[in-house]
């Protein structure tokens, strides 16, 4: 591997951009081919570029997008998702994979929500490092993204995110402060300006936290056109610019030859990408196949089904009985959205089985369909016929929700209500049938408001990819017990997660909510909301008992609890742990997400269940000190099955001798 030192100045210039849209310069043969795809729902990548612009992408197995992952809250199974996307990745020649985001669900109004886990910063932070692990164990890069504070897609090249350092840090770095632990091979910028400063120029956030603090190893790229000033953003630390920047050259040359930055600075970004790339072909003897295009595609079916999430079950409608007349409508139930708008497409050869032949054979009865509307997005048509249909039945499915039309990449959402049509399709079928499901595809909250009333059973399924249908079939069926639960609050207005939000106006997306937004504003300023962070309902039935709080250190401890299963039913349980501050001199949400764990409980069985809690679970950033701060005092541990639900609560006591310690 060529060294630095080797090189011309012209050449240090030439590795601090791209030769085009997806590859780094190879300096006249001197450094090997370096491809970057797009991910993060299964790889995307360009095979040949068409006249115009336009781009063909390879055929490659479409994964359940990210916002099933979140509700999945397992991170063995969002590595087993991200390792199948991996040997894509190395069967079609792609050395880095783009993925994964970890931006927070600030509002459900971003467009880009489907593409990130969470509105809570530990459950995100928790599986974008499981997810970068699953990736770079195949040697395959990854590209953590997008740094920071890219909560909207509205202006997105331009608008500034203005908020405070300590919401900032608490909240919108604390993602990337632990999936970086899993060192991914790049950090991808945003687009936007934090408090003025475009992220590609912004040196506090690249050097000083970044690299300084969080202790990153990698190299920082740019996400595609996000680059401004090249000299300005080598100053910064941004060691490439994607895509081609044409003037990257003269603009790096003149700075140099103006003294506005040192061969210094340039030295340190070019001996980044030279290590990076030096790291890619080190890492090339892990890469391997392990799963054939056959155990992709279960693996898809696998990931989908343990990531849907079962929201009402009144009368235990589901799982749907056998042997009755059932009836399916929507014309999603046939073409199903597996994944919504914009870089993550993923290019599939696999035909969605339809559900109600799955249903049928499943079942053990004929199931009927009628389509009830036309299109994602069209009106009602043979609504009649839908009706008939679902008068008719013993039990009906409706399958609902948004498309790529309305959910997608560089555009918001401008209300979280579903198409009037869908709507208004359910609400006909639920007159004149007492069981009807709802089967909802969408990439973030919906407002369930207008029809959770008038049915009995509602499935969210997000976008599950090639798995959709059968992952659906399989928990309606009750051949798969639900075992998903909510990474997002489901409010009944966007406006109830964050007040007032303006998305840039002036160009300007002002974070006043602070700490305050999802479920912990609505937890401190006690709004109602249709279901809570964290939820989902089983066919099983759990029981919390046993809590203990065994003390580890002046600010650490062990929390243990029993997890009962009342079933008949082998199923997974996902059990939260929070810690509310009970003395807090500054402001603090009531409770906040620290911990959790997903277990198979056998059928009137039960499992023991631990989790550590250090002292970052006690911590707030103190803005006077500029570092992380424990108070002394009493903190509540709450075991949870969701955040409105608390099952067991217990005291911990911190008393240090200098409260002045830091971490």
């Amino acid at each position: 591997m060529i060294k630095l030192k080797d090189l011309t100045v012209d050449e240090k210039i030439q590795l601090l951009t791209g030769i085009d849209d997806w590859r780094l310069t190879m300096l006249d043969g001197k450094l090997p081919e370096v491809f970057l795809s797009d991910g993060p729902h299964g790889l995307r990548r360009v095979a040949t570029s068409k006249e115009g612009g336009g781009e063909t992408t390879v055929y490659a197995t479409a994964m359940p997008n990210v916002v099933n992952l979140g509700n999945s809250w397992d991170k063995d199974l969002v590595k087993l998702n991200s390792s199948t996307i991996a040997d894509d990745c190395v069967e079609k020649g792609s050395d880095v994979l783009l993925a994964p985001g970890v931006n927070i669900k600030r509002s459900p109004l971003c467009g880009r929500n489907f593409e990130y886990f969470s509105e809570d910063p530990v459950l995100a932070g928790t599986l974008g490092k499981a997810f970068i692990e699953g990736v770079q164990e195949k040697g395959i890069g990854t590209s953590l993204k997008h740094y920071a504070m890219n909560n909207s897609e509205n202006d997105r090249y331009c608008a500034s995110s203005e908020v405070d350092e300590r919401t900032m840090r608490e909240i919108y770095l604390k993602p990337f402060e632990l999936a970086v632990q899993a060192q991914p091979t790049t950090v991808m910028c945003s687009y936007n300006k934090i408090n003025g400063i475009h992220a590609s120029e912004n040196r506090y956030l690249l050097k000083e936290i970044l690299r300084d603090t969080f202790g990153f190893q990698g190299i920082v790229v740019s996400d595609w056109g996000a680059c401004h000033n090249r000299f300005k953003s080598l100053k910064a630390t941004l060691d490439l610019c994607m895509p081609k920047k044409h003037d990257a050259f003269s603009q790096v040359k003149e700075a140099l030859e103006k003294g506005w930055i040192t061969e210094a600075d340039l030295d340190f970004c070019a001996g980044n990408v030279l290590d990076f790339i030096d790291r890619l072909q080190k890492m090339k003897k892990l890469r391997r196949v392990e799963f054939t295009e056959e155990q992709r595609h279960l693996n898809a079916v696998k990931v989908a089904t343990e990531s849907m999430v079962l929201l009402k079950n009144e009368d235990d409608v589901l799982p749907l009985k056998k042997k009755i007349k059932t009836c399916v409508i929507g014309e999603m139930a046939g073409s199903p959205a597996t994944h919504a708008g914009g870089s993550s497409e993923v290019r599939t050869k696999f035909s969605q089985p339809h559900l109600k032949d799955l249903l049928s054979e499943k079942l053990e009865t004929e199931v009927t369909h009628e389509c009830g509307y036309a299109g994602h997005m069209g009106g009602l048509i043979n609504a009649r016929a839908a009706i008939e249909c679902a008068a008719a039945a013993d039990q009906v499915v409706v399958v609902v929700g948004e498309d790529a039309s309305l959910v997608c990449e560089a555009m918001n959402r401008k209300d979280i209500r579903l198409y009037p049509r869908h709507e208004a399709i359910i609400e006909n079928v639920a007159r004149v049938n007492k069981n009807v499901v709802v089967v909802i595809e969408a990439g973030s909250a919906v407002d369930v408001s207008p029809f959770e009333g008038l049915v009995k059973g509602i499935l969210y399924a997000g976008y599950g990819g090639d798995g959709t249908n059968e992952a659906i079939a399989s928990l309606l069926s009750g051949e798969t017990v639900p075992c998903g639960k909510l990474s997002e609050t489901f409010p009944y207005s966007a406006d109830d997660i964050v007040p007032d939000i303006n998305f840039t106006r002036g160009g300007v997306d002002r974070y006043d909510e602070g700490l305050l937004y999802g479920y912990r504003g609505a937890e401190y300023r006690d709004i109602p909301v249709i279901y809570p962070f964290g939820y989902g309902l089983s066919y099983a039935s759990f029981r919390y008992e046993n809590l203990e709080i065994e003390k580890t250190g002046e600010t650490s401890c062990r929390v243990s609890y029993d997890i009962y299963n009342d079933s008949d039913f082998d199923a997974k349980e996902i059990s939260e742990v929070y810690v509310g501050d009970v003395s807090a001199r500054v402001l603090r949400p009531v409770k906040e997400l620290k911990s959790f764990s997903k277990d198979l409980i056998p059928a009137r069985g039960k499992k023991r269940v631990t989790v550590e809690l250090d002292r970052s679970a006690f911590a707030y950033y103190s803005t006077n000190l500029r570092d992380w701060y424990v108070e002394n005092g009493a903190f509540d541990i709450y075991v949870c099955a969701s955040s409105d639900d608390v099952r067991l609560k217990g005291r911990f006591i911190v008393s240090l001798p200098d409260e002045t310690q830091f971490t």
